[in-house]
């Protein structure tokens, strides 16, 4: 596994990326599992050392992936000399170098010439330009991969979140949510749980999208008019699909620890319970592309760059997430292609089925 080539992009420099990423790599672990990489820039990684005070860190300058060897970080320079590092502020060079980082990782990742990428943290206003128009990397990347549908897959110790309706404006969100958008979640969710994360029979919970998951439609027929019927369509594919339940007493109560996968209908209703739960340790993975691609689950938090007080628990979790699921995915193919071998891992939770939640408060 040390020969996994794992690219990172850095991100906006003039946020906690750098510290986040040098903090990651410092831990000696990392070099042990994985050949790192960043497409990024020498002079502002150098910056960032100096400010966080850990200049002690050396990354081996390369032309390219082949010259990255485990013997510590490399870094591929991606952007120009003449770049400015202005600690706590969104800038248009900031953004140009995010994207041009960006670009180059996904190029190599689109060349097999690293294995999976870890995405740091971009500002997603100053990035916009003629070359990129999109409302994150997730977005990004599925153009990129020329994927109909991904899923947003919040990962951590205590649950793995989905979400129908990722960057998405409240006020869309009645004619984005269907059927067929919510299935597609659902098989993404699916196949994914399989395939990244080696649970053989997933039992998956659906939210509702309506307080009470509309409470029988007395406070919204959505459950009963679009959610519920993408599921019964799912089960007919041998999908183990729950609820729908409504949000607050699933995640009060506890009950999400009975299921692998959850799937929310938006993004605050599954992030916000999520990051509440899960803390610094959760991760953003991009399910359903054909490439692996992590990400930690926070921001630029501009008002703490170059303060050394950013916590590198999530991308370093990232990059960790990264290899397994490499690894996983490689077990994967290797059961597939060999019935006969002994199969994988089973449910992550207790063999018998859940017990449906309540919907109501």
């Amino acid at each position: 596994m040390a020969n996994t080539h794992i690219g990172i992009s850095h991100g906006d420099i003039n946020s906690i990326s750098y510290e986040v990423i040098i903090k990651s790599l410092s831990d000696s672990r990392i070099l042990e599992l994985c050949i790192p990489i960043i497409y990024g820039s020498p002079k502002a990684a150098a910056y960032h050392k100096k400010a966080i005070e850990m200049e002690e860190i050396n990354f081996t300058t390369i032309r390219n992936a082949d010259e990255a060897t485990n013997k510590r970080p490399n870094i591929i320079n991606c952007i120009n000399d003449d770049i400015r590092v202005e600690l706590g502020k969104s800038t248009r060079q900031a953004g140009a170098s995010s994207y041009a980082a960006l670009k180059a990782a996904v190029n190599d990742l689109k060349n097999d010439n690293i294995e999976a990428l870890v995405t740091g943290p971009i500002n997603k206003q100053n990035i916009q330009s003629n070359e990129f128009q999109y409302s994150g990397h997730t977005e990004y990347l599925k153009d990129v991969f020329n994927v109909s549908e991904v899923l947003m897959l919040m990962v951590s110790q205590h649950m793995k979140v989905g979400v129908v309706a990722g960057h998405i404006p409240i006020a869309k969100l009645p004619t984005f949510i269907t059927k067929d958008r919510i299935l597609a979640k659902i098989r993404i969710l699916n196949q994914s749980l399989q395939k990244d994360f080696n649970i053989s029979k997933p039992k998956i919970a659906v939210l509702g999208l309506n307080p009470h998951a509309g409470d029988e439609g007395l406070l919204g027929n959505e459950e009963q008019e679009i959610i519920i019927p993408a599921m019964n369509e799912a089960k007919k594919h041998n999908t183990l699909v729950f609820g729908p339940y409504a949000a607050d007493g699933f995640f009060g109560s506890g009950k999400f620890k009975k299921f692998d996968g959850i799937l929310a209908m938006y993004h605050d209703q599954g992030l916000a319970p999520f990051k509440s739960i899960s803390g610094d340790d959760g991760v953003n993975y991009t399910a359903g592309l054909p490439v692996v691609r992590t990400s930690p689950a926070h921001g630029t938090a501009y008002e703490l760059a170059g303060k050394n007080e950013a916590s590198h628990d999530s991308f370093r979790n990232a990059i960790y997430l990264a290899c397994d699921i490499i690894k996983n995915r490689k077990y994967y193919d290797e059961v597939n292609a060999n019935p006969l071998k002994s199969s994988y891992s089973g449910s992550g939770k207790d063999d018998d089925l859940p017990e449906e939640v309540e919907t109501q408060d």
